[in-house]
């Protein structure tokens, strides 16, 4: 074939290929299949997952999209777990939901509200009554149990107080201090005499003391933070909006319907109610406050 026709024919070509590309329908963003949600370690890792499987469940069928869960080994983990974009969302406690809302851009989206009626939790510092601690003053030489370095109750709080009443320097100010790993560790370690001082969340206390009312004639508290969001269900900004609201819209009315109470019911919670960022303005404060003496940890 001549040269002329040659070229014609490839014309011809590439002119069908193009008329052929821009009649075929351009693909749809890919649908939003599961989502994994992770979960603080801070109760017994079994009945968190006994409690959290059934909301699970009741939120895969609402979505039509299978909602997964994982326990993070520890309170600080989260960051991690975000940043490698293994978790599409979270359950936080209130001082790693701070950090995830300003370090990761995070969306807190509602708040379980406890059988009590509230949503919120407070720290508490406690000491034994027969300790002859009343005050800072009195805490000079003793020691110290803490829950970990990302929770507000067991941490930020007690730091922060601490720094308030004149103690920047806890490694001068202390005989010893350490960290728990979780709130009824550090209650029964101040119980059992392994430590003078501790720090820990009200709603952890208060449900010791219900189920055992000797805690109480034995622990005085000598300290209380303010009221912070206890849970909040923080998402990925990548996570499509119209999931997000959807999720958000179930949540919240979740105890409008029969099968919702009954999950509820398992959850132990009465409902949610919407967050807010607003919210953590007062947990940043804290931090602000606490800085010094945090950094004096790492000494």
């Amino acid at each position: 074939m001549n040269r002329p026709g040659r070229t014609l024919r490839l014309i011809l070509c590439l002119l069908i290929c193009l008329v052929t590309t821009a009649a075929m329908p351009v693909a749809a963003p890919a649908q939003t299949e599961e989502l994994l949600i992770g979960i603080e370690p801070e109760h017994n890792i079994f009945d968190q997952m006994e409690r959290y499987r059934y909301l699970a469940g009741y939120l895969s069928e609402q979505l039509g999209v299978e909602v997964k869960l994982t326990i993070m080994s520890r309170y600080g983990e989260v960051i991690k777990r975000f940043k490698s974009l293994r978790l599409d969302g979270a359950f936080l406690t209130s001082y790693t939901a701070t950090m995830g809302i300003n370090e990761l851009q995070l969306e807190p989206v509602v708040n379980p509200v406890n059988p009590n009626g509230e949503s919120t939790s407070q720290g508490y510092i406690f000491v034994r009554k027969d300790s002859g601690i009343r005050d800072v003053k009195d805490m000079r030489g003793k020691s110290i149990v803490f829950v970990d370095p990302a929770t507000m109750e067991g941490y930020l709080f007690p730091l922060a107080y601490l720094e308030r009443h004149g103690v920047t320097d806890i490694n001068e100010f202390f005989n010893r201090f350490y960290f728990s790993g979780s709130h009824v560790s550090a209650i029964f370690a101040v119980l059992d005499g392994r430590a003078d001082i501790g720090a820990a969340k009200n709603t952890v206390f208060n449900r010791l003391v219900a189920n055992d009312p000797s805690i109480a004639q034995e622990l005085d508290i000598i300290a209380r933070s303010p009221k912070v969001p206890e849970i909040t269900l923080c998402i990925r900004n990548e996570i499509d909006r119209d999931l997000r609201e959807k999720l958000a819209e179930v949540l919240l009315h979740m105890d409008k319907t029969s099968e919702g109470r009954k999950v509820l019911e398992r959850f132990k919670a009465l409902g949610f109610v919407k967050s807010r960022k607003a919210d953590f303005i007062g947990i940043e404060e804290m931090e602000q406050e606490a800085r010094t003496a945090m950094g004096n940890t790492e000494k």
